[in-house]
Parts: structure tokens; C-alpha cells; sequence
């Protein structure tokens, strides 16, 4: 009898996976640009790594280091943070997982900040508007895609963190939480916020 209430009690342990967004992005001022310049924006934000004083709180980083299995993007940003968090290996790398893409037009005018045009075009992306970017069903697929395999990583080593992205983040979210598992909604829009997803096997 007490063998089978340690193989319940094994069973029934919950598997976990943490949902980690990168530290703020090491970029320099930007002057207004026009809708036709966001594109390199965007490649140079892509390209940026994370600012070194930009530590992260001691609580995340206690969280990541009991995980077994650490993920990233392809993203500077999401490695570099990784790396931040005192991660030594990071055990899966994937475009699967970059944040998602934000569309962009050649017009010539208005000049506004670099934000301004990124808030304008995710909600004309919300919207269906998704010119030179994936589309919000092509982004939905990828994170259904994304979140199965970090499901696989939970369940086959009890623990992951994915050091990911913002918006990225949020869609994966909804399908943990979609599929059965317990969690905030939100696992946090600022630098370093996370959530934390659990499963029971049963």
C-alpha cells in the first residue's frame, strides 16, 4: 500500500513551464521615422542584444535555476537574457519561438517614433492587416506549434523555462491554458516578468 501511494504521489506531481520575458533590449535613441524606415528598425531591434545594467530580479532567477531544460528564440535578446538569468546551457534554440512579427508599409509620411509605429501596427495586426509580416493566423499556428514543444520538454524532463518574448509569450500562454493548464493569463508584458505553467499527470 505504501509503494502505491508514493507511485500516486509521483504521478501526480505537476509539470512546469515557465514563461520568462527577455531583459530590456540594448538600443540607442531613435529619431521619427517615416513608415517606409520602420523596416530597419525592426532588423535592428531584432539584432540587439540586452543592456548589461538591466539585471534581472533575484526572484526569476531563482525560479529559472530550478529548471531542468532551458529554450530560447534565435533572437540576440532571448539568448543574451538567458545568459543574464545564469543559465550555462541553453538547451534549445528555435525560430519557432521568435516574437511575433509586425507589418510595415512604404509611405513616405508621417514621421513618429519608432513605438509609436510598432503600437499602430500590432493593432492593424490584431486587426488582419499583415503586410510584409505573418499573418495572426500563420502567428496562432506557430504558437500552437511552439507551445507542443515545450509540452514535450515538461513532460519528458519535469521542468522548462522559455526565456521568449512579450507578445509571443501571451499566445503560448493561451494555449497551455487552453489545453488544461493551470497558470496566470497574462505571464507578464515588462523586462524579466514570467509566469509559471503547471500540468498533473495523471
Amino acid at each position: 500500500m505504501a509503494a502505491e501511494h508514493g507511485v500516486m504521489l509521483q504521478m501526480e506531481k505537476p509539470v512546469k513551464i515557465i514563461l520568462v520575458r527577455h531583459g530590456e533590449p540594448d538600443l540607442p535613441f531613435w529619431r521619427n521615422v517615416k513608415a517606409s524606415e520602420f523596416q530597419q528598425w525592426i532588423k535592428f531591434y531584432n539584432s540587439a542584444g540586452i543592456k548589461k545594467e538591466n539585471l534581472p530580479p533575484k526572484e526569476v532567477c531563482e525560479v529559472v535555476s530550478d529548471c531542468s531544460t532551458v529554450v530560447c528564440s534565435d533572437l540576440p535578446r532571448s539568448i543574451e537574457s538567458a545568459k543574464a538569468l545564469g543559465v550555462t546551457t541553453v538547451n534549445y534554440i528555435d525560430p519557432i519561438f521568435r516574437e511575433m512579427g509586425l507589418p510595415y508599409v512604404d509611405w513616405n509620411f508621417p514621421k513618429l517614433s519608432p513605438t509609436i509605429w510598432a503600437t499602430l501596427f500590432r493593432l492593424l495586426w490584431f486587426a488582419g492587416f499583415s503586410r510584409n509580416s505573418e499573418s495572426l493566423k500563420s502567428g496562432k499556428l506557430r504558437a500552437t506549434g511552439a507551445a507542443e514543444k515545450l509540452k514535450d520538454f515538461a513532460h519528458e524532463h519535469g521542468s522548462v523555462t522559455f526565456v521568449g518574448h512579450g507578445m509571443i509569450n501571451r499566445f503560448l500562454a493561451n494555449e497551455l491554458l487552453s489545453s488544461g493548464w493551470r497558470g496566470p493569463l497574462n505571464p507578464g508584458k515588462r523586462y524579466w516578468e514570467f509566469g509559471v505553467y503547471e500540468y498533473i499527470n495523471a
